[in-house]
């Protein structure tokens, strides 16, 4: 693609990589929240501290921002999962890999036109089984941070950016966004 593609042929692309659904993001809407960063520091994940792209070693909530408001462009990315039941944790597990594996692709088309695309996902980087924390990153181009590390609350960018984040019971929803 060259970098004459307009958001649609973007949002397309986005689709055909995997997305359920794929949206126009404005950037003025992101707003880092020192409250999601906060939820961060509970280290519930096992990352805070521990991995090259999440916090703090992502940067903080300034850094975070200023990087954001480098960007013009922006699109917002889900994958929509189909649930057998209420708690459903094989059905989790299977639209989380299929949410990475469509940003992965995206990741890497956006950034052929765009190397310097701020890519992120759902959740940690998880590119290796292990991050090299506190070794030096193994792909650093390739690395990305979460929505939630930047302190983004994503059930707000989606309202803000009219998209949809709850699509029904028996449903799980895994966002990301790009920004270019």
């Amino acid at each position: 693609m060259e970098n004459e593609n307009t958001m649609e042929q973007w949002i397309q692309a986005a689709l055909e990589s995997g997305f359920s659904e794929a949206a126009s993001l404005d950037v003025s809407t992101l707003k880092p929240m020192p409250a999601v960063r906060d939820m961060c520091a509970a280290d519930k994940c096992k990352a805070y501290g521990h991995n090259w792209t999440c916090p703090p070693e992502c940067g903080t909530l300034e850094e975070c921002e200023a990087r954001i408001r480098r960007y013009s462009r922006g699109i917002l990315l889900q994958t929509v999962g189909k649930l057998e039941k209420n708690i459903d944790t094989k059905g989790y597990e299977l639209t989380e890999k299929q949410h990475t594996k469509a940003f992965r692709t995206f990741a890497e088309l956006i950034r052929a036109d765009y190397p310097d695309a701020l890519c992120l996902g759902a959740g940690g980087c998880r590119l290796c089984p292990t991050c090299a924390y506190p070794e030096p990153c193994r792909f650093p181009d390739k690395a990305y941070s979460s929505m939630e590390g930047y302190g983004l609350f994503v059930t707000q960018v989606c309202r803000d950016n009219h998209a949809q984040y709850y699509h029904g019971p028996k449903t799980i929803t895994y966002s990301a966004c790009v920004l270019f």
